[in-house]
């Protein structure tokens, strides 16, 4: 079993490729806004260190939103055409819930609120615990909310670039991210269970009605 994760649903660009038992191999590259030109050559060179060709993979898993618009679409976009190109089944994930994993991968916790800026002044959030595999699960719905909205929804430790916008005394984790390492860690357990989708399901989640009308509102304040 072997998978392919691929992350840029959050400005920067990550793909790991992993097996059941390990990761064997990971790049990011952390400019912002760059995935369209750097999520194929990361990809390429996976499978050249790794030795792999597309058609051995098991499935392809993909950050698959809430984040940002054009991270999301691009993250899909690559997953789908793999997918259908060479016959393999999809793997979506939260980017929420890749975010809580980043946060029991970095710091050791089980029990976290993901926070994502979605800008607006709205944050994308979620609660989730880590189950008996090692996997973050979500304990209630992902959200869009505004800030004081989402300040009643927290109720584990606040992680994520949304920390301080509902939290500002908790900004310890704020800095922590998602990549494909946290992708991979979720989708190895999926695919053990062959919990998939096929190719045409590899759909963006914005969780923001009409987001492509609203890109340029979509800036830093």
């Amino acid at each position: 079993m072997k998978v392919l994760a691929l992350e840029s649903a959050n400005e920067q660009c990550s793909v790991c490729i992993a097996d059941e038992n390990q990761e064997l191999y990971f790049q990011l590259d952390a400019r912002a806004k760059a995935q369209t030109q750097t999520i194929l050559p990361l990809i390429e060179q996976g499978l050249t260190d790794v030795n792999i060709q597309l058609t051995d993979f098991t499935a392809i898993a993909f950050s698959r939103g809430p984040g940002s618009f054009s991270g999301v679409r691009i993250n899909a976009a690559v997953t789908q055409a793999l997918a259908w190109s060479n016959d393999l089944p999809v793997i979506p994930v939260s980017t929420l819930q890749a975010l809580a994993q980043a946060a029991y991968r970095i710091a050791g916790l089980t029990e976290v609120t993901a926070v994502l800026d979605a800008r607006m002044k709205e944050v994308y959030i979620a609660n989730f615990k880590c189950d008996e595999h090692g996997i973050m699960q979500a304990v209630d719905a992902e959200q869009l909310l505004s800030y004081s909205e989402a300040e009643l929804a927290v109720k584990f430790t606040v992680i994520g670039s949304g920390s301080a916008l509902v939290k500002p005394e908790q900004i310890q984790y704020q800095d922590i991210c998602a990549t494909a390492q946290d992708i991979a860690a979720i989708a190895r357990v999926d695919a053990q269970q062959q919990h998939w989708v096929t190719a045409e399901y590899a759909l963006p989640v914005y969780l923001r009605d009409n987001a492509w009308k609203k890109i340029p509102e979509q800036g830093k304040p």
